[in-house]
């Protein structure tokens, strides 16, 4: 009977946080998608590239969302059954108060193993994955980024202008300044893109090209050249960041500055050196140890079990355990970016929640004993 009772509680919550899960997570992953439109418009990335970065960015966006979603499912599920007196049926059925409490943080554990997973293996490999989409996309939106009488810079070391289109994919009157340490200017009569095999070339025809040395230039004229676009990437970010990369490579350059052995250390995607062991520790604590939340705001949801609608006060007190179950996810969220940074931080982000968790389950523990 008491399994019966309980089975059908977890499942009510479970189905509310799914669905708003996915509500909630859609809405920010739209208006990140919408965000990300300069991969298309600034950078020349195809749509399809653009799409691809931003569906695999949803798991990130699950896992941030999660402690909040977690909350506000539990909160409103005991709540709601407190409301409609279903919760008598627990009473009546020798459940305490104190055992209601025990058995939402053992159900809690699931959606700590859940962000755990999601946050630790899930995210980081989504994200990498994203980013290889943007590391090995070429420029193809060139054409749609040709635009007559202005100056195009969305690639790296090169910057383009085009003075006409006329007829269309026909370029007139077209300078192309390239960078680095040697630069070039080339100014030619007409140009169109072409595609040869993978690559695509800019074929020139009627113009001039200016080196420009250290000390000296030279400049010659041509009938006919083809400029290699696919060489020039866009001004995206390329290299992995810290939460793309994974556990055993952020945990292998920790050991390394542990040991004082980063000179060491060998990595074709991470430069591990002192300034960034910072923000490995806290990525690291994010993905381990932040879980850990998910326990403390399971008890203060329950704190709701302790109160009777019949009190007068049960509105007021039920947006108090509301508020502070909404404050210990931004202190969750402020002492991580601590924790990694002096030791009162780290000490205070790990013992938190721990002993608010001792705390809160003895007052329920305390107070299950008392008859309501």
């Amino acid at each position: 009977m008491k399994k019966l009772i309980f089975t059908h509680f977890l499942k009510d919550t479970l189905f509310f946080f799914l669905l708003m899960s996915l509500s909630l997570g859609l809405i920010v992953w739209v208006i990140q998608a919408v965000n990300y439109l300069d991969f298309i418009t600034e950078d020349g990335h195809s749509f399809k590239v653009y799409l691809s970065y931003t569906l695999f960015n949803f798991p990130k966006i699950i896992h941030r969302i999660l402690p909040f979603v977690f909350f506000v499912s539990l909160f409103y599920q005991i709540n709601r059954y407190e409301l409609k007196n279903e919760l008598i049926v627990f009473w009546t059925a020798g459940i305490s108060r104190f055992q209601f409490t025990k058995i939402i943080m053992g159900f809690s554990l699931i959606f700590l193993i859940f962000q755990l997973i999601i946050g630790a293996y899930i995210s980081p490999s989504s994200q990498d994955k994203a980013r290889n989409f943007i590391r090995n996309s070429n420029i193809d939106f060139f054409p749609s980024l040709f635009q007559e009488g202005k100056f195009i810079d969305v690639v790296k070391n090169l910057t383009i202008f085009i003075d006409s289109e006329k007829p269309k994919g026909v370029y007139n009157n077209i300078f192309l300044k390239e960078g680095g340490a040697k630069s070039r200017v080339i100014y030619a009569n007409k140009g169109f893109i072409k595609n040869l095999g993978n690559k695509k070339y800019l074929e020139l025809s009627n113009g001039n090209i200016v080196n420009i040395g250290d000390l000296k230039k030279n400049s010659f004229s041509f009938d006919s050249i083809d400029f290699n676009l696919t060489k020039y990437g866009g001004k995206s970010t390329f290299y992995p960041k810290i939460q793309e990369l994974t556990n055993r490579l952020l945990i292998k350059c920790l050991n390394y500055y542990k040991q004082d052995k980063l000179d060491q250390f060998k990595s074709e995607i991470l430069t591990c050196n002192k300034n960034i062991i910072t923000n490995i520790k806290e990525e690291l604590f994010k993905r381990f140890y932040k879980p850990t939340y998910l326990l403390l705001l399971s008890s203060i949801a329950c704190l709701i079990l302790f109160i009777s609608k019949e009190n007068k006060k049960f509105t007021l007190y039920k947006y108090i355990i509301f508020f502070i179950g909404i404050i210990v996810i931004i202190i969750s969220e402020i002492s991580l970016r601590y924790s990694s940074y002096n030791m009162f931080g780290q000490y205070f982000f790990i013992i938190f929640p721990l002993f608010s968790i001792f705390c809160f389950n003895f007052f329920a523990y305390i107070r299950s004993r008392k008859n309501y």
